[in-house]
């Protein structure tokens, strides 16, 4: 018998609390996956704050440290000082990094912290109820903006990839999504990059990961990728953008 699947080493067996339809699985499994490959289980330390991956630590089968609200760059900053040799990683949302931890991401970033992280934007709170978030486009409806955000009361969503890419301290930035299976790929490939270019001993990486949230989004899960390729990636354009410097020339 040919095995066609199988459970990445690096990920439990625990039953997922995400909802039906969210992309949180896909993003596990991919971080996972590029932890096996890698060989790095034992040598990897994840960070998860408050957030809709709150309970990251039930699924990934490395050792995994929790963070108040938007602080685990900080509590990144210091594992990865106290042990430079480990891997480490945050997987924050965009409720959560953009917005009470935009702060933390942007120093981690300007002094070029040495660990990764995964960045889902799913453009609202999940967690939360559905609130808008600084990543929620204009014109989405949401708890707090039913009518649709609005420029003149509610800003402009925030590009965090194209930030921290003006930063000198990130070498590597890069906006992937998951919502179908070439974009699945190329997301891994990303993934697998900002991890090897920690274990080089390079300065910080993000992937940002476009993500669905069908139940605050009030679609239903095949709805919700499509609203990824026509609504958010418009806004959110892929691809990476800041790539090392040799690869600049």
């Amino acid at each position: 018998m040919i095995t066609v699947f199988e459970r990445p080493a690096a990920l439990t067996s625990a039953k997922t609390h995400y909802c039906p339809g969210c992309t949180h699985g896909i993003i596990h499994r991919l971080v996972a996956e590029v932890i096996d490959e890698l060989g790095i289980r034992e040598e990897t330390i994840g960070v998860s704050p408050v957030g809709c991956s709150v309970l990251a630590y039930n699924y990934f089968n490395i050792d995994m440290q929790e963070a108040a609200h938007g602080r685990a760059p900080a509590v990144a900053t210091g594992i990865k000082r106290v042990f430079p040799r480990k891997v480490v990683f945050t997987y924050q949302g965009d409720g959560d990094l953009a917005s009470i931890g935009i702060g933390e991401i942007v120093h981690a970033a300007a002094r070029g912290e040495k660990f990764t992280t995964i960045f889902v934007n799913n453009a609202i709170y999940g967690m939360t109820g559905g609130q808008m978030a600084p990543t929620t486009i204009l014109g989405q409806e949401s708890m707090t903006s039913p009518d649709g955000r609005n420029p003149a009361t509610q800003g402009y969503p925030i590009r965090v990839a194209e930030m921290l890419a003006t930063l000198e301290g990130a070498v590597y930035i890069a906006r992937v999504s998951v919502h179908n299976p070439q974009e699945v790929a190329r997301a891994k490939k990303a993934i697998k990059t900002a991890f090897e270019l920690q274990i080089a001993g390079k300065g910080f990486s993000l992937v940002e990961v476009l993500s669905s949230c069908p139940t605050n989004w009030g679609y239903t899960p095949t709805e919700s990728l499509k609203w990824i390729a026509d609504k958010m990636i418009p806004v959110y354009p892929l691809g990476v953008k800041k790539p090392l410097e040799e690869e600049k020339s």
